[in-house]
């Protein structure tokens, strides 16, 4: 069973996720019992050793993973727990492990449908920055791993969600890529009304964090 604890490092910011007597894991296995946690505005890290749970905790905050009991607020609006709101909440796995045969503008276009805080400002400018052009008329399967994770990784930042969830949004990119990436999140510190969760096996480097989330 996996435990949690937080550390606010900026301890006024208000409360954009709340997540009470949260419940579940993957398939049949429990891995959280009763877990309470919430997330401020800014970014915050989820930090813990591999097979701890980062990625089922996500899902379960996404609703990608069925919780079995608890409740969670998004800006004091009680979510489901079962039905996935990428508006208000958004997770996606950045291996795109479901999209083999379609284009990044596939896969964008498909996502901000259910965005309507949608950002074609950050996407442009990330499309330009992570030097996708070239890429976005070939199938993903036709991409580098880390191209890949690029497509995942414009849909999550510039989503507009309430609140956004990245898995390892630094792995397979290159000291180029991962300074864009950080610069987006540097921005994304400062918003007054949405959460961003980063989730790793160690502390982001270069980003303030509003809080820090520790998995054992």
């Amino acid at each position: 069973m996996s435990s949690i604890t937080q550390v606010f490092s900026q301890p006024n910011r208000p409360l954009v996720l709340q997540a009470h007597g949260l419940t579940g894991g993957p398939e049949e296995l429990v891995l959280f019992q009763d877990i309470n946690m919430c997330l401020p505005a800014g970014v915050s890290a989820l930090v813990g050793d591999e097979g701890v749970g980062k990625t089922s905790l996500m899902r379960l905050l996404a609703g990608d993973l069925p919780a079995v009991q608890g409740q969670l607020r998004v800006s004091d609006r009680l979510m489901p727990l079962s039905a996935p709101q990428p508006a208000s909440v958004f997770w996606c796995d950045l291996r795109l492990p479901l999209h083999d045969n379609d284009t990044p503008e596939t896969c964008w276009h498909q996502w901000r449908q259910h965005l309507p805080a949608w950002s074609d400002e950050i996407q442009a400018t990330l499309i330009h920055d992570l030097r996708l052009t070239p890429h976005l008329g070939k199938r993903l399967n036709m991409l580098s791993t880390g191209s890949r994770r690029k497509v995942g990784l414009v849909a999550a930042l510039a989503s507009g969600a309430t609140v956004t969830l990245i898995d390892q949004a630094f792995v397979s990119l290159d000291q180029s890529a991962i300074r864009v990436v950080q610069d987006v999140l540097r921005q994304a510190s400062h918003r007054p009304t949405q959460a961003c969760l980063l989730a790793d096996y160690e502390l982001p480097k270069d980003v303030p964090m509003s809080s820090v989330l520790t998995l054992t």
